[in-house]
Parts: structure tokens; C-alpha cells; sequence
């Protein structure tokens, strides 16, 4: 799950199809798709948002979403 994983790991995204609709086609726009590789940059306090580098461009994920998000560690 992309949300248990600790700052600065990689991963490659396999699954997110268990996200919300809207959500999930956010996240395509935006280059997030099974296969893309993405990078965690910092866990945001108090409960924010977790931030992901992928393609050159830092993306905030919901935590709620972002544990929904399987993943595979590179």
C-alpha cells in the first residue's frame, strides 16, 4: 500500500482500482497509472496529505486514498 511506505522509498504503482471514480481519474490525468513508478517525498503533519514525485512532478495524495493505492517496492 502506498501509504505504508517510509519517505524518500520508490515504488511502481499495480493496483488502483479500489479508489473512488473521481479520484481515480485525477489521478490518470495526472500520469498516476499501474506501472508508473513514484516516489514518496514527505508525509505532510497533522494528517495531510502524502507527497509523491513521479515523472518529474510532485502530486498530494489523500491518505485515505493513498493506502487503497497497491503497490510494489523497486
Amino acid at each position: 500500500m502506498l501509504g505504508k511506505l517510509k519517505k524518500g522509498e520508490k515504488c511502481r504503482i499495480l493496483d488502483i482500482s479500489r479508489i473512488d471514480l473521481l479520484v481515480r481519474r485525477r489521478l490518470l490525468d495526472l500520469g498516476i497509472t499501474e506501472g508508473t513508478e513514484v516516489c514518496i517525498k514527505c508525509y505532510m503533519p497533522f494528517g495531510g496529505p502524502i507527497m509523491v514525485e513521479s515523472c518529474g512532478q510532485c502530486i498530494g495524495i489523500r491518505r485515505v486514498e493513498a493506502v487503497q493505492i497497491e503497490v510494489e517496492r523497486l
